[in-house]
Formats: C-alpha cells, sequence, structure tokens
C-alpha cells in the first residue's frame, strides 16, 4: 500500500475552533477517502514518542506542549500516491505562505498552530499510521 496512504491529524486548536468538520469535508473533496478515524488527546509520553525525529529541534518542547494542549482527531487517508497530494492540498507549513484555499490557509493561524499535520514521505505514512491504528482499526 505504500504511497497509497498517508496520515493526518487535525490538531487541538483548530480542533477546539471548531475547525474538524470543514477540514474533514475538505479532504473528502479532494479525493481521499478516510480509511480510519479517531478522536483522542495525546498524552505528553504518547507526543514525545509520535515527533521522536524532532527531539534535537529548538522547537520540539512546544510541539509537545501545543498537541498536548487538547484533543486531536487522527485520521489514515488513502489516495493515489497519498502523501504528496495532501501536502499539497495542506499547503506549507507556514498558512501565510501556503496557497488560497489550502487547509492550512483557511485554517490555521501560525507556523505552531497550522491547524493540520500531514506525513512527509511513504515510509512515515506507515511508521505514523501505525503509531495510531491497528490493523482491525483501518477499513
Amino acid at each position: 500500500m505504500t504511497g497509497n496512504i498517508t496520515l493526518t491529524m487535525v490538531k487541538p486548536l483548530a480542533v477546539k475552533q471548531g475547525y474538524t468538520g470543514p477540514i474533514l469535508a475538505q479532504i473528502a473533496e479532494a479525493g481521499f477517502r478516510i480509511i480510519a478515524l479517531k478522536y483522542l488527546r495525546l498524552s505528553e509520553a504518547q507526543a514525545r514518542a509520535f515527533y521522536l525525529v524532532h527531539k534535537d529541534r529548538p522547537f520540539y518542547n512546544d510541539l509537545v506542549r501545543s498537541m498536548t494542549s487538547g484533543p486531536i482527531v487522527a485520521a489514515i487517508l488513502e489516495k493515489e500516491n497519498a502523501v504528496e497530494a495532501y501536502r499539497a492540498l495542506i499547503g506549507p507549513t507556514d498558512p501565510s505562505k501556503a496557497p488560497e484555499g489550502s487547509i492550512r490557509k483557511k485554517f490555521g493561524t501560525s507556523i505552531e498552530a497550522n491547524a493540520v499535520h500531514g506525513s512527509d514521505s511513504d515510509d512515515n505514512a506507515i511508521t505514523e499510521s501505525n503509531f495510531f491504528f491497528s490493523q482491525l482499526e483501518r477499513l
């Protein structure tokens, strides 16, 4: 399935602002199929484990704090070339540099509060999907 799935998370601030529905609608309208969906709150240990790749970066602790500040919605999305297609749909990390109509332009407020996470490679999409979902939780 490599190349056909990606993981997204609607981040805590976007969930709090009521953007989950509109974000999921935009994802579906772009032709993605949601094959797993979960509403949860990450513990500090879970957030640290998920973002372990960034542990030496200066923003790591702020990222962990942000991602544990409220509930998230995690989903596995399916589409041909899913990672590339989803990254185009969400736009760059900085919402001010994202194209009009992209998810981060519409719903993000800053680099830190950019509304959604999206896997950055096919390998990471698999790893991240496995972090949140067992095979029994997927269509």
